[in-house]
């Protein structure tokens, strides 16, 4: 998986195309992720046992096809690639070749 939790990432398509946000948690099975503010949805929930209901917000999750990682140091969105250096694995930005770990 490309992705990690806190990396920053800009949505591609949708409903909240062009926007940015960190990535919140990572669905490798379904390859997915979840950003944080994006992709919100209402659910409106039944008065129970547990308590008071009401109109919460819950963000649904987004495919990676649908976003692209920013950059830290040429801040655009780019492809991610791999690159072997003393034997430790690294992500690298494709435009710049910085590393993103």
């Amino acid at each position: 998986m490309k992705y990690k939790v806190g990396d920053l990432v800009k949505v591609k398509l949708g409903k909240d195309k062009g926007k940015t946000g960190k990535v919140e948690r990572v669905i490798t099975k379904e390859s997915k992720i979840i950003v944080a503010g994006l992709n919100l949805y209402k659910k409106h929930l039944k008065k129970g046992v547990k308590g008071s209901g009401g109109i919460i917000d819950i963000s649904k999750p987004l495919y990676l096809s649908k976003v692209q990682i920013i950059c830290p140091k040429c801040n655009l969105p780019t492809k991610i690639g791999y690159e072997i250096t003393n034997k430790i694995k690294s992500r690298v930005c494709r435009k710049c070749r910085a590393i993103i770990d």
